[in-house]
């Protein structure tokens, strides 16, 4: 007697932007079929698309993530740097002022990819759509969930000409992004509301493309200028990035009281004369501006702990800002999102499509990288003016406290200055900051004196005009 096949398993991926198209990746092959659901009409080249307006804004995609997409996509790398994205190591080839002084320029510990977002995401998107098991359902509205409280059995959406239909689904993977409507489905199937924290700086970013002069648009460093949150008023800071086709993105960001506006006339002031060393504003002085400014307040940190729900369906896992939402600032979202995405791959693999329990060991899997990236990022904007409810904690002024002698004892201290990469750059847990040779390095403080200005070379300063 004959063998009946197995049922064909479908996974549904909600939102198909850098999350959502991993997540897609991760499930391809271990579905019959994935199918993208995604409110916009995605682009086949690099090009704006109004669902994503943060594209306007400075990226980075620390080397964490990067070895995560590497794993789904093997060789996405190269294909970026051949479409001209650019490898910068860290620290080698940035010049960051933080809240301690100038870090030196120390032998690379980790990377950072750097493209604008448009170009990440095609690139991601065209090596994803190659393969035959992904599809994307593009003009199409999510409305909510099926189901019940007990197991997902897939997705509810209005499509563009208006009808509604369902799609069912083994999995359905919500990488919506801020704008998630995960709670409220949820809340439709019967469960409570989850554990939910905001910390609010109300920080405002302003950003706007340049072309680099002529001399700097090969091999320039990264430029941060970073706030300093002990001296109690508003955090200002800014990025300039060396993107593709010779293009510096920069970003200036100001929290409650301290916003940059979305005024042409006002950056380069705001660069020179607002942040804490004029440097990223001497150098736009040479460069052509490209584009408009492009501002956004939408950065509030939020992360839902869905992992520690009582309850939690099977046939459902959220991923990417869907979680858990971060300044932009610490350029940690990225990343996050490839490592849940690879975690999504792993446990799947492991445990099986539709397997009982499999939603929530996703859930609690995706909590570490989460986790990481939400310690970073809220233990420094905790400490502004409104922020909070209830302002720091006890805990956090008790970390804070330890990070930044180890952020000051980083300018002058190279072994240091690496451990703290490996944290930043999402490769190792903060662990590796309470082993006892980094407490003893902490303690010992830095071994070399600071620097009195900007570690730029007399040729990157000729390069960029301000020699």
């Amino acid at each position: 007697m004959s063998e009946r096949p197995s049922p064909a398993r479908a996974a549904v991926v909600l939102g198909g932007s850098h999350t959502g198209m991993l997540a897609a990746r991760a499930l391809a092959g271990l579905a019959d079929r994935v199918v993208v659901v995604e409110r916009d009409e995605l682009p086949e080249t690099p090009a704006p698309r109004k669902g994503l307006p943060q594209a306007r804004h400075a990226h980075m995609l620390w080397s964490g993530g990067v070895r995560a997409m590497e794993e789904l996509l093997p060789g996405i790398t190269a294909a970026l740097l051949d479409a001209g994205a650019r490898r910068a190591p860290v620290t080698t080839d940035m010049v960051v002022l933080s809240a301690h002084g100038w870090f030196r320029r120390w032998p690379e510990s980790h990377h950072v990819l750097l493209a604008g977002r448009d170009l990440l995401d095609a690139t991601v998107r065209a090596r994803v759509l190659a393969d035959g098991h992904v599809e994307v359902v593009g003009g199409t509205e999510v409305l909510g969930l099926t189901g019940d409280a007990a197991a997902v059995t897939g997705v509810r959406v209005r499509d563009r000409d208006g009808r509604e239909r369902t799609v069912e689904a083994d999995l359905v993977v919500d990488a919506t992004g801020r704008g998630s409507g995960a709670p409220r489905w949820l809340a439709a199937l019967g469960l409570p509301a989850p554990e939910r924290r905001e910390v609010d700086t109300g920080v405002a970013y302003a950003s706007r493309l340049y072309l680099a002069p002529e001399q700097a648009r090969a091999g320039f460093p990264v430029v941060n200028v970073q706030p300093d949150p002990r001296d109690g008023g508003p955090g200002r800071a800014g990025f300039l990035l060396p993107i593709e086709n010779g293009r510096w993105i920069v970003t200036l960001n100001g929290t409650r009281g301290g916003e940059p506006t979305s005024s042409a006339d006002d950056f380069i002031p705001f660069a020179r004369e607002r942040l804490r060393h004029p440097l990223i504003g001497d150098l736009l002085g040479r460069a052509e501006p490209l584009s408009d400014v492009a501002f956004t307040r939408a950065t509030v940190n939020r992360r839902y702990f869905y992992e520690r729900m009582p309850a939690w369906p099977d046939n459902f896992t959220v991923l990417g800002d869907a979680l858990a939402a971060y300044n932009p600032v610490y350029g940690h979202g990225l990343a996050v999102g490839a490592q849940s995405a690879l975690l999504l791959r792993e446990s799947t693999r492991r445990h099986g499509l539709g397997t009982p329990g499999l939603s929530r060991r996703v859930q609690k899997a995706a909590a570490r990288p989460v986790g990481a990236a939400w310690d970073l990022a809220v233990g420094q904007d905790v400490f502004y003016p409104g922020a909070t409810e209830h302002g720091p904690t006890a805990r956090d002024r008790v970390l804070a406290a330890y990070v930044s002698r180890l952020m000051y004892t980083a300018t002058g201290n190279g072994r240091i200055a690496r451990r703290v990469t490996d944290v930043t750059a999402l490769e190792r847990g903060a662990e590796v900051l309470l082993a006892p040779g980094v407490v003893l390095g902490a303690l010992v403080g830095p071994l070399r004196p600071q620097l009195t200005r900007p570690p730029l070379t007399a040729e990157e300063l000729k390069a960029a005009g301000v020699l």
